[in-house]
């Protein structure tokens, strides 16, 4: 039987073995004289958004022969089922870009959506994407308005639009795959004032797409989870990041950039070095060493998370909130609004 960590390691290492010669060998090793706890693999791949990224590696290593014929079934199955989704996400995604764009619009897409736009992998079907996500500079009120006018609309019947969030209500569209959120900026609270959206080094452009380039998608891949789902403070990680951020550093060099990142240099390079740890020191994934990214101190993001730490958490989310209604009058007026809604007034 695998515990959790060394299933999570077992998995993160089969991310890698496509581009990691070292891996590739390590893994065929393993498959080939170890039982491996299939059920455990798939629970965590699962759990973690990479069951199709999973099954394309060990398909590119030739690998599959080595597995059990009913999983490989079901794998193929439902990586083939993502692929259809997402090449349906990739269009309606084309189809916004062309909309807005038609009104002097320019989406800058973000996360999973602009992967698979730009041919981050080498299929598809790897990725597993929930929304299109993409950030405007300016004009988001009427961006929203533009796509409502074409057919989307908000998933609540009343507007929860919380005035201090990072991006408008999700819409969708009743014949559409995915749901769509039109960010303002990208990180919560007052964290996305250090950074620097749209200039000549900043963006990339893709055919008639716009996008964040490789060194800003890690910054973003990064702090999108370790800010705002708390992931630095709680130790968490995701794998699915993980594996984007793995990707994305084939592609450039991360060092000198993080360290130019202050003040997020502690949390980015801290995740490089998680993520590193887990997929076995790729090559690609370069970070500062310190006390902060050593085995010992890492470990910390294996250990069970403890009630009181959900608790803080979600105890600092009413703070942030509590302070914006009585600092922010657009806020506290958004709040007052909403209570006279209930009840009626």
């Amino acid at each position: 039987m695998m515990n959790y960590k060394e299933t999570v390691f077992f998995v993160g290492k089969c991310l890698t073995i496509t581009l990691e010669e070292k891996n590739k060998k390590e893994i065929e090793f393993l498959l080939k004289t170890t039982t491996i706890d299939w059920d455990a693999v798939v629970k965590v791949s699962t759990a973690h958004y990479v069951f199709p990224a999973l099954y394309c590696n060990l398909k590119r290593a030739m690998f599959l022969q080595h597995l059990p014929s009913e999983l490989v079934d079901y794998m193929k199955y439902i990586t083939d089922l993502n692929r259809d989704r997402n090449q349906q996400i990739i269009d309606q995604a084309k189809e916004i870009n062309t909309l807005l764009i038609a009104n002097n619009i320019t989406p800058i897409f973000l996360k999973g959506a602009s992967y698979l736009l730009e041919g981050l992998y080498e299929d598809i079907a790897e990725r597993m994407v929930g929304d299109i996500d993409f950030l405007v500079l300016k004009d988001i009120e009427k961006t929203d308005l533009i796509l409502k006018e074409n057919g989307y609309k908000g998933l609540h019947d009343k507007d929860y639009l919380t005035i201090n969030h990072r991006h408008l209500p999700r819409i969708i569209h009743p014949n559409k795959i995915a749901a769509v959120e039109i960010h303002k900026k990208i990180l919560r609270d007052n964290f996305d004032e250090n950074l620097t959206y749209f200039n000549n080094k900043s963006v990339t452009k893709k055919e008639n797409y716009t996008f964040l380039n490789t060194q800003n998608n890690v910054f973003i891949s990064i702090l999108s989870a370790q800010i705002n789902d708390f992931g630095f403070h709680l130790k968490r990680y995701h794998l699915k990041n993980c594996y984007d951020v793995f990707l994305l550093s084939q592609k450039t060099e991360l060092t000198t950039f993080i360290k130019e990142k202050q003040p997020f240099f502690k949390i980015c390079n801290e995740y490089i070095a998680v993520s590193s740890l887990i997929m076995n020191k790729p090559l690609s994934l370069k970070f500062t060493k310190n006390n902060k990214t050593s085995d010992k101190h890492l470990n910390a993001y294996f250990k069970k998370e403890s009630f009181f730490i959900r608790l803080a958490t979600n105890l600092i989310q009413k703070y942030d909130n509590l302070i914006s209604f009585i600092v922010k009058k657009e806020y506290r007026n958004y709040i007052i609004r909403q209570i006279k809604t209930k009840l009626n007034l």
